[in-house]
């Protein structure tokens, strides 16, 4: 079945995750992506691991549905078949390392020009900040550093690193709202536009948040685990047989649902340490002692059930393992040259309708189809 964006041609010269990520949502959504690789091992997640068939677990997660091609933007030849592909293109993306690809000649502004209806993305670490910066590498990890998400990630003890890469992740989502974006005005006005997107910036929009607690409140965002800065009870609470629970109240109805039905201690919503939302972050200390010291003498489902009775917002502590049979994870199978891979589904989809992945092609899979096409 065609998807919604059947029938546009994208060109992508990526690497890493960010890039990939936009592209294999304009692959899921029906486009045709063409992902441009280098010579002498291609796209360098196709090197990350072998756990998935003999193939890197990112690669096949970000590349499914696309067509590969090893293109040397150097080469006069290669170059004019790139110009040729991108002549009929609609969206070029690009995040090789800054300065690159303009003094290939493929700069954003210069493409545009010679190719109006053409939408260009630009994915760079720092944006266009200028130096040290435009010339810094900007590996996930780097970004969640120097964004202060790392600031607001951990225990009190220790700052952590967002356990997926964020930075990546987050990055190819805006850039996929913003190229739909450039299409959708391009069937009004008949001109592409230019698409700008950094890590930083990413993470720096996740972290208003904070941003603002610290600006306009001058008080530090704390740094609590499985906790919430502003609220309590929000976290992680331990019953009897080892399980965690993580337990959100977020409002006095929520609250006083969870002393009568949960707790069984209804005096608490009078108490002066725990009767409003200031008193219980005011005393944390006190009121998270008092959920352990009871939730510690139920087990996991007895205390589910409490919640459940109580209509008190809750989930389980779950790892990797737990995902993998949750009854809520979305899956689709794609396949690959070492046989099919069940991996996630994309996380928005269209009612009615079962979600579908594209092969994951090996290097250079579709390489002499797509030159013979794109042939002078």
């Amino acid at each position: 079945m065609p998807g919604p964006l059947d029938g546009l041609l994208v060109v992508s010269m990526e690497q890493a995750v960010a890039a990939p990520f936009l592209s294999c949502r304009l692959a899921d959504g029906g486009a045709r992506v063409i992902k441009l690789e280098r010579s002498g091992g291609g796209d360098f997640a196709r090197g990350y691991d072998n756990f998935v068939h003999g193939q890197s677990s990112y690669f096949v997660w970000l590349n499914r549905g696309k067509e590969s091609l090893v293109l040397d933007i150097k080469d006069p030849p290669d170059k004019a078949i790139l110009h040729r592909m991108l002549a009929k293109a609609d969206v070029w993306i690009q995040n090789l390392a800054p300065g690159a690809i303009d003094r290939a000649g493929f700069g954003s502004d210069t493409l545009r020009a010679r190719y109006p209806r053409l939408i260009t993305v630009d994915i760079s670490g720092y944006g266009e900040v200028g130096e040290p910066y435009s010339q810094m590498k900007a590996y996930d990890m780097l970004i969640q550093a120097e964004s202060g998400i790392c600031s607001v990630t951990g225990t009190p003890d220790e700052q952590c690193r967002i356990g997926v890469s964020a930075c990546d992740v987050a990055t190819g989502m805006f850039a996929h709202a913003a190229v739909l974006q450039a299409l959708y005005e391009r069937e009004k006005t008949g001109k592409g536009k230019g698409v700008k997107a950094s890590l930083f910036s990413s993470m720096a929009d996740w972290m208003a948040g904070p941003l603002l607690h610290h600006e306009y409140g001058n008080r530090p965002w704390p740094r609590i685990a499985l906790g919430h800065p502003l609220l309590v009870p929000y976290g992680a609470f331990s019953s009897k047989d080892g399980a965690k629970t993580l337990i959100a109240v977020q409002n006095q109805r929520e609250w006083e649902r969870f002393c009568d039905h949960v707790l069984l201690r209804p005096d608490l919503k009078t108490d002066p340490r725990s009767a409003t939302t200031v008193n219980r972050v005011d005393n944390r200390p006190f009121v998270e002692g008092v959920i352990e010291g009871i939730t510690g003498t139920l087990t996991r489902q007895e205390l589910h059930d409490r919640l459940r009775t109580g209509d008190v917002p809750f989930g389980s502590v779950n790892s990797v393992a737990d995902l993998s049979k949750h009854p809520a994870l979305r899956r689709v199978t794609v396949d690959t040259s070492a046989g099919p891979v069940s991996v996630t589904a994309p996380a928005t989809y269209y009612a009615g309708e079962a979600p579908v992945g594209g092969a994951v092609p090996d290097l250079d899979q579709q390489g002499e189809a797509i030159r013979k096409e794109f042939a002078a």
